[in-house]
């Protein structure tokens, strides 16, 4: 009987550690496209949000004032569905992505700078510098693109053997992060194409994120390893700690000063972490889209405001503001 009471109790902490502490209470909600959307991207602040829709194509809003700021279209002629939304680290520009094209976006003039295309695969992940002149691009083909749009200069960043899943470009465009199926994550440099560091994973890396000052890398994989990174030592500060079997993650960023991280998921699941230890600090659980079946949302973009909150972005269309607890 005792070994039975034991084993109960430890099933029971695990579920509670597992999945019972996601708050599903938010400090404020946003319905910008209550049919749902295939791609969201947040500001650094958190407060603008630039939507695509099947029904309004890209719309870009400003959260704080609760406002429609622009319609800015289809991406292109043809209408293809964006997948890809990224707001550049200082909120005026944008890139979006379809899979066989990419524009910039001018979100102070609200209007496109371009559309380029790419022909010899489809496009998985795209990010964009500050100075919005500067894009990077994980492709099907195991090739990461670096392409300067003031000069016209093109970089194929070859060391993936396998399919990119995610990349992450500095805000000053020259550094890049860029994980795939090869099981290997790589940081780089934009100007030379040189291997600055690397780092092994068990499985396919699908998702990278860089702190906006150099100071730390996030890889992940799919399947329960999920590393921060010192860039200046190479080495690994911390391990993020989950009960979970994997913890996938569909969105990463660290807040400013790099002290936190927050994750969202394909499961509606946000999750706020400390940096320097790897252990959860919050956990909240997304709105689905109405009637929803099974009820989840896939975390698109998350990021942090100026009032102690995480801002997140999903599928179901919604954005959401949850308070961070002291």
């Amino acid at each position: 009987m005792r070994n039975i009471f034991h084993a109960i109790s430890a099933i029971i902490v695990i579920v509670l550690l597992n999945g019972c502490f996601f708050s599903s209470d938010d400090a404020q909600k946003w319905v910008l496209e209550p049919d749902g959307s295939t791609a969201f991207g947040l500001s650094r602040d958190g407060r603008f949000a630039l939507v695509y829709s099947l029904e309004h194509h890209l719309v870009l809003w400003d959260l704080y004032q609760n406002k429609k700021l622009a319609n800015l279209g289809e991406q292109d002629p043809e209408a293809h569905t964006v997948s890809t939304i990224r707001i550049s680290d200082n909120g005026r520009y944008a890139v979006t992505a379809t899979q066989t094209n990419f524009a910039v976006w001018d979100l102070a003039w609200t209007q496109a700078k371009g559309l380029w295309s790419i022909d010899d695969a489809l496009i998985v992940d795209a990010d964009v510098s500050s100075n919005g002149e500067q894009v990077l691009l994980a492709l099907t083909n195991g090739k990461a693109i670096y392409v300067n749009l003031a000069t016209g200069r093109r970089m194929e960043f070859l060391a993936h053997n396998d399919k990119v899943n995610t990349v992450a470009l500095s805000p000053n465009g020259l550094y890049a992060l860029s994980g795939g199926n090869d099981h290997w994550a790589y940081l780089w440099d934009t100007k030379t194409g040189h291997v600055i560091r690397d780092y092994e994973h068990k499985q396919r890396v699908n998702r990278v994120a860089l702190q906006r000052d150099g100071k730390y890398a996030l890889t992940s994989d799919v399947g329960n390893d999920a590393y921060i990174w010192d860039l200046k030592t190479g080495k690994k500060i911390s391990h993020l700690h989950s009960f979970s079997r994997q913890l996938i993650f569909s969105a990463a960023r660290f807040s400013d000063d790099g002290s936190k991280l927050v994750t969202g998921t394909p499961s509606s699941r946000l999750m706020v972490w400390n940096t320097k230890t790897g252990e959860r600090l919050d956990g909240f659980e997304a709105m689905p889209k109405k009637d929803t079946r099974p009820p989840r949302a896939v975390v698109y973009d998350a990021a942090f405001d100026n009032k102690d909150r995480v801002i997140s972005g999903t599928s179901a269309g919604i954005a959401q503001a949850w308070k961070l607890d002291d």
